[in-house]
């Protein structure tokens, strides 16, 4: 039998490791070297970014404006994808519904 918090741990890595590929997505679409992307966002070490993008660390939430400038994308797009990648459980009750639809429209509170 699986134990559900394992599950949920392992479903939390992968998640993590999709959103390094996003950001090396992003990083290689910028045309920015791993070394230049820490030098903008204001990381001493530029080996950081390579944890990151391989999925054993995290960017920090006080780095996303400065990366997603460093993007040339907007800063409201680059944080919520990366709540979806880092935060799933929080992203799912800001931007979807019960039942896992999008949040279009809110529930209204009798």
């Amino acid at each position: 039998m699986v134990n559900q918090d394992e599950l949920k741990k392992s479903k939390k890595r992968a998640l993590r490791k999709e959103g390094g590929k996003y950001l090396t997505r992003l990083r290689k679409d910028a045309g920015l070297t791993q070394r230049e992307l820490a030098e903008k966002i204001g990381l001493e070490y530029y080996t950081f970014i390579s944890q990151v993008e391989s999925g054993q660390g995290r960017l920090q939430a006080s780095l996303y404006e400065s990366a997603a400038t460093a993007f040339g994308i907007e800063p409201k797009e680059f944080v919520k994808n990366m709540l979806m990648y880092y935060e799933p459980d929080t992203y799912d009750a800001l931007f979807r519904r019960s039942g896992g639809q999008k949040d279009g429209a809110q529930k209204q509170v009798k």
